[in-house]
């Protein structure tokens, strides 16, 4: 026998199971089962599958015209009760599609139960999900877009304002501002692109594999397929209903991203410093001490550092729920869903916040200029003028240029400050047209070949990220 309780419960989920339970679910089942939580995110998808759904079944003759009528009338009718707040999400439905589908018979009757004929659960959660994150790289690109400008329309700006380029964080050679900003713009359209790549790749519909066998209702794949703006139907039903593929790879896209992200975060927290001194960012992206009244805290930017490892960790999750399971359907797959919304909003904030502290960031030219001159950082260009103007091999004037910046370093000048008899003290072939090569801005001029970081290649550089991006 069952109560009151377990009969109302029991005739709610009658509606999903059929007649095979006469009880319905204890409450720490109800709960652990249910994702209509987190899932109800799916709800415009959800509806797109399923008006695609019911026009195919009245094309075959499956379902009349007028029932695919009323139930797509129905189906416009409760999206607009969810974007108004007005729908009511039961966890007893479990999920976004029960809550949908009730509702639709509330609205139209016996009709709405003949949506589901030729579809099941799997095939249509597995649809939803991939219309989600299809959505969700189109979204990513326009925010890598939008952060690729900041980064190029800073970088013009400073095409030749001259700082340290650095190796082991020790002071390497010379280069310009827009020459290292440019090089997270590169860094996001491999981003792009990938994210494109993923999108080409996963855009095959797996509505209509049902849920696991396909069906052998006459329907039109290829028409559901195209009405939801898909490629191809998914070849094997298997596969389709199974596949989170497109879910992985989206997350290892974001993983991929956010380690850029957190690069780029890490430069920021250190050029802020009043140790580095190189930039500072403005209000609206800084934050004060709580004790100290003098700080300005970097503070999005070592959130979004740290957000990385959330968005890592999320990839993991959704990795470690598929590795261990079999063809085709299992309940662990409802966990898919929680790490890729995660992911989604955790982009999203970082992306809109890196964006903000690019586009409004201020730069110190006179300290970046000063520190790009410290630690001998022309050592190598001389090395280089010792090999073109003496026909020195390289290895030799590495030898040479080594023992004219331990002259330097005893002398407590730069290599620009030796006199040119200390230089012939070294070597005695050495000219005064080693002076042209010397000095951070005849350095960073010199480094005209492809890629380089001369400002004159590099405004070349700028000009070709804005056709290919832009």
């Amino acid at each position: 026998m069952t109560d009151k309780k377990d009969k109302s419960i029991a005739a709610d989920t009658s509606a999903m199971w059929g007649g095979r339970f006469e009880a319905g679910p204890s409450a720490v089942m109800e709960a652990i089962n249910a994702s209509i939580s987190f899932d109800k995110a799916l709800y415009a998808q959800d509806i797109a599958g399923s008006t695609a759904h019911a026009r195919m079944l009245a094309k075959q003759g499956i379902i009349s015209d007028v029932d695919a009528d009323a139930i797509c009338t129905g189906l416009q009718k409760i999206a607009a009760e969810i974007e108004d707040c007005g729908f009511e999400f039961k966890a007893a439905l479990e999920d976004i599609h029960m809550n949908i589908e009730a509702r639709l018979r509330d609205l139209i009757g016996d009709a709405a139960g003949r949506l589901h004929t030729a579809r099941s659960r799997n095939d249509q959660v597995a649809t939803d999900l991939k219309l989600w994150v299809r959505d969700a790289l189109d979204g990513l690109d326009r925010d890598l877009q939008a952060l690729q400008a900041a980064l190029i329309t800073q970088a013009e700006t400073h095409a030749d304002s001259v700082m340290p380029g650095f190796t082991h964080l020790q002071t390497a050679q010379p280069v310009t501002l827009g020459h290292h900003l440019m090089a997270y713009a590169e860094m996001l359209g491999r981003d792009r692109s990938r994210a494109a790549d993923a999108r080409v790749r996963m855009n095959e519909s797996p509505l209509g594999a049902v849920a696991l066998a396909g069906t052998s209702f006459p329907i039109d794949r290829h028409a559901t397929a195209e009405a939801l703006g898909f490629d191809r139907p998914a070849a094997n039903s298997l596969d389709a209903v199974s596949d989170r593929d497109f879910a992985m790879e989206y997350m290892s896209v974001a993983a991929i991203l956010a380690v850029h992200l957190s690069r780029l975060a890490e430069e920021i927290v250190l050029w802020c410093s009043s140790q580095f001194g190189y930039m500072r960012l403005s209000d609206a992206y800084s934050t004060g001490s709580s004790i100290m009244p003098q700080k300005r805290n970097p503070d999005a930017a070592e959130l979004i550092r740290a957000k990385a490892g959330r968005v890592i960790g999320a990839m993991n999750s959704l990795m470690i729920v598929m590795k261990g399971l079999p063809m085709t359907y299992g309940k662990d797959m409802q966990d898919d869903k929680e790490p890729v919304f995660e992911v989604a909003n955790t982009l999203a904030l970082s992306l809109a916040a890196m964006t903000g502290m690019i586009e409004s960031a201020t730069f110190d030219k006179a300290r970046m200029r000063a520190d790009a001159g410290k630690g001998f950082s022309t050592a190598t260009d001389l090395a280089d003028w010792l090999v073109r103007a003496l026909g020195m091999p390289f290895r030799d004037a590495h030898h040479v240029t080594g023992a004219l910046v331990k002259l330097a370093e005893t002398n407590g000048c730069g290599l620009e400050d030796l006199s040119l008899a200390e230089m012939q003290g070294v070597d005695q072939d050495i000219t005064d047209d080693v002076f042209a090569v010397l000095g951070v801005d005849n350095s960073v001029a010199s480094r005209v070949s492809y890629g380089g970081t001369a400002p004159e290649g590099v405004r070349a550089r700028i000009r070709d990220a804005k056709a290919r991006w832009l």
